[in-house]
């Protein structure tokens, strides 16, 4: 999730453990700081923009290690805040405000390796955009009434009405994947793999991708669509070539088979502007990729040391991207911007 999701998570989380047990502004800054603590390791330069990208929520966000760092980290904060306050409460505080942080980007698309140093995993449940007021927002206000007025209550509050708000979400993709299969069949696509995900900043409106061996299948689904007609699907997709000959041509390419592991296979290949480009399906819309990969010139082959690949992500213009998502979130059946 976005820092200030993770900031307000990590201070609403501390907050409800020390309670009145030390300052609630303490409690709220120990936490907020513990919070984003794990999205730190964006400053690291791997030096190539795949490993960039697969590199993050790596150790940083392992349950393991912060499982290790936390009770630490708690006493510490304990030691600086220097009050009454039990040191083993900070100790869960802090813990838990580092391990829930991982636990929340679980419900993103992107990939989290909660399980390392025993697996390389990339958990993603993709049931939360990455950006979502609707669960930042109770966090923030709750926190901030308690704050203001001392009143635990306000803070657990918050923290319940956003933990809906992820099982909310969890079950819309649950009712839009059930459509989306229908639809598959309707219109006679094989898809090797679903993914079904919300738009940009809300739980309402969701994006649907099926891969198959030559091509992918991009389509939404609105929860206010109007009911389809017997015999019409509910989402209805374009089609797009995958790049199936690239994909066998570049499998020597070191970063082929990484993105292909990360993405759980949502991914595609393509030549463009003299250029071999790698693309992550899952996070963006047909064309517009946040990334989006030059592994190298058109007509090259694949080295055993191949130069560092560049991530050249693309993002719907806004001009057109948020009046279109606006109405189409509404329920109007328009074609997306291409």
């Amino acid at each position: 999730m976005d820092t200030v999701s993770q900031i307000a998570l990590g201070a609403s989380v501390c907050v409800a453990v020390m309670g009145r047990r030390t300052a609630l502004w303490k409690s709220a800054a120990v936490g907020g700081v513990l919070g984003t603590l794990p999205d730190l390791d964006v400053v690291i330069d791997y030096g190539d923009a795949v490993l960039d990208m697969v590199l993050h929520r790596a150790d940083s966000h392992s349950l393991f290690y912060l499982s290790l760092l936390g009770p630490a980290l708690g006493l510490l904060a304990a030691r600086l805040c220097g009050d009454a306050a039990p040191a083993r409460r900070w100790a869960l505080a802090a813990w838990l405000a580092l391990f829930t942080h991982p636990l929340l980007d679980l419900m993103t698309v992107y990939g989290t390796q909660l399980l390392r140093p025993f697996s390389d995993h990339p958990f993603a449940l993709g049931s939360v955009f990455i950006i979502d007021p609707l669960y930042t927002l109770p966090l923030l206000a709750g926190l901030g009434w308690t704050l203001v007025s001392g009143r635990t209550r306000a803070n657990a509050l918050g923290l319940a009405l956003a933990t809906a708000y992820l099982a909310w979400g969890a079950a819309v993709q649950q009712h839009a994947t059930a459509l989306a299969q229908a639809s598959l069949r309707q219109q006679g696509i094989a898809a090797e793999r679903l993914l079904v995900t919300p738009t940009a900043f809300n739980s309402v409106l969701w994006r649907v991708v099926a891969v198959g061996p030559d091509a992918y299948h991009e389509g939404f689904y609105s929860l206010f669509d109007a009911a389809p007609t017997a015999g019409q699907p509910a989402v209805r997709f374009d089609r797009f070539d995958r790049g199936a000959a690239l994909i066998g041509r570049w499998q020597g390419h070191w970063a082929v088979p990484r993105i292909a592991a990360f993405s759980h296979g949502f991914y595609a290949m393509r030549e463009a502007a003299g250029r071999v480009w790698l693309t992550d399906l899952r996070m963006g819309q047909a064309p517009y990729y946040s990334f989006d990969f030059d592994l190298a010139a058109a007509g090259d082959a694949p080295v055993d040391d191949p130069p560092p690949t560049r991530r050249v992500g693309r993002r719907v213009p806004l001009d057109r991207g948020l009046p279109w998502l606006g109405r189409r979130l509404l329920g109007e059946p328009l074609p997306p911007p291409r």
